[in-house]
């Protein structure tokens, strides 16, 4: 089980499994969820999904937008998947409208772990466009893992329209996205790396290397779509068919003689 880093407080290093249980029962929950002491929240989520009750979901996903602990929010998510999809579903689903971005990434995140076919028509497209990069890398992460066959071009087209986007570990995770989707993402994607910003031809051309070998690095692929696209944006000599003069050679502007 994961462990958080405790609180300096005397008082939060002596509480027993048994006063735990007893405040993480009924409306107590909530209390030992908006504890001071993350120990005293996560043991609460895990005694939540050890111990599934119905009655509980409210809380538990309550905390999605609040909680600052990633330990503790991964606990939140586990307890959820304890309780039953029909239960579950309709309180994380209304979850992906709210105001806060966390409670809209910790929302889908647990839906991917879900894995309920029937939540892919709450995943609206507005949501793998989110101005907030937590938000979409975890809709990207859902979308790819609930998309039914007959979506799957649709939602690479809206993936390839988010090539290029943040820094490497975005774009890593909407690659790896990509790749989840396979063949249904080759063409658009062999589109993007011929056409269009420097900045998606690279990031197409990395994803295309990625997608033959999901188990490369995709820092290395970065790095050499980087050269291939600078290299083939370069302005090349104008082959004229006459013999180069020495005053060609010192011309302003001319690659002749050029190394």
């Amino acid at each position: 089980m994961p462990t958080t880093q405790q609180d300096s407080q005397p008082e939060s290093s002596h509480h027993s499994a048994h006063d735990v249980q007893r405040a993480a029962g009924g409306a107590g929950l909530y209390a030992a969820l908006t504890h001071g002491d993350s120990s005293v929240r996560l043991q609460a989520a895990l005694t939540a999904g050890t111990y599934p009750d119905d009655s509980r979901l409210g809380a538990l996903i309550a905390r999605f937008g609040a909680e600052p602990d990633f330990y503790v929010r991964d606990m939140l998510t586990w307890a959820v998947t304890r309780h039953p999809a029909t239960a579950t579903l309709p309180l994380v689903e209304a979850e992906l409208a709210s105001p806060v971005a966390q409670a809209r990434a910790q929302a889908l995140h647990t839906l991917s772990k879900l894995g309920e076919p029937s939540s892919w028509p709450a995943l609206e497209a507005a949501l793998l466009h989110d101005a907030d990069a937590e938000v979409a890398r975890a809709a990207w992460r859902a979308a790819v893992a609930l998309v039914p066959a007959d979506e799957e071009a649709r939602l690479a087209a809206h993936l390839i329209a988010e090539l290029g986007r943040g820094d490497a570990e975005v774009q890593r995770s909407l690659s790896r996205a990509l790749v989840e989707l396979g063949d249904a993402a080759v063409p658009a994607l062999e589109e993007a790396a011929a056409a269009g910003k420097e900045r998606v031809r690279v990031h197409a051309v990395a994803t295309l290397a990625l997608l033959r070998d999901p188990d490369s690095s995709f820092a290395g692929h970065l790095e050499e779509a980087t050269r291939a696209v600078i290299r083939r944006d370069a302005p090349q000599p104008v082959d004229t068919g006459a013999e180069p003069t020495p005053e060609d050679a010192h011309r302003p502007g001319s690659a002749v003689g050029a190394g």
